[in-house]
């Protein structure tokens, strides 16, 4: 297993993110992942929940889609650049990182947050978990995706200019066992890596799937 030594893989996600925020502005979702999120927010309507938070927004493709399906939105991204374009689309969203939201306790109904979990390194995965469950109320889902891997952190070796991308690479056993211990995995699927648009992370030297949960968070006490 290739060890990635400790370091600031937020700024250096951030300086990448800020250098593709346009192209990624204009870059289409796969099929399965549009059928996710509008999944999704059938669920939250089924629940009457009517607001949700994304974390890793970015230039804000999908929350427009849940603006437009009449659900309050927020989202937080580390790129400044995405950022402004997010608002430019008329969203509410801000700078933030996943370590310290700045949301009170129990602030949102539901929780999305999609290919940004494998940006955080095992040693501060389940302090951004913790993070999002705060955030969120009890009982409220958070609809997640990830590319899986091996068990492995790695540098994106399809990435050409440094920084490159950090990515945590998680079994689907590593995904249950991390996110389990955060509340309920009610819903689990994956998919396989596809080819051009469908294709993932790696430039093809990786072999790998996608993987999308719903973690229901803890109800709270009762009575």
């Amino acid at each position: 297993m290739q060890r990635i030594p400790e370091a600031d893989h937020e700024a250096d996600l951030a300086a990448f993110y800020d250098r593709q925020a346009t192209l990624l502005h204009t870059r289409a979702l796969t099929p399965h992942r549009v059928e996710c999120r509008d999944w999704f927010i059938r669920l939250l309507k089924d629940e009457h929940r009517h607001s949700l938070f994304e974390l890793g927004c970015g230039t804000g493709i999908e929350g427009l889609k849940f603006v437009e399906a009449g659900i309050h939105y927020t989202g937080v991204d580390l790129s400044e650049e995405s950022i402004h374009l997010a608002r430019a689309k008329g969203l509410d969203a801000s700078v933030a990182s996943g370590r310290a939201l700045p949301f009170a306790d129990a602030t949102f109904p539901a929780v999305w947050t999609m290919s940004t979990l494998l940006h955080v390194p095992n040693t501060r995965i389940h302090d951004v978990l913790s993070e999002l469950v705060r955030v969120a109320a009890p009982g409220a889902p958070i609809g997640v995706g990830l590319w899986s891997g091996d068990d492995e952190e790695v540098l994106n070796p399809e990435d050409e200019d440094e920084p490159r991308r950090f990515f945590s690479r998680r079994s689907d056993a590593a995904v249950r066992h991390i996110f389990g211990a955060h509340g309920t995995v009610e819903h689990f699927e994956t998919w396989p890596e596809g080819t051009g648009a469908e294709s993932g992370p790696g430039a093809g030297k990786w072999i790998q799937h996608y993987q999308f949960l719903v973690l229901r968070t803890p109800s709270g006490p009762t009575g």
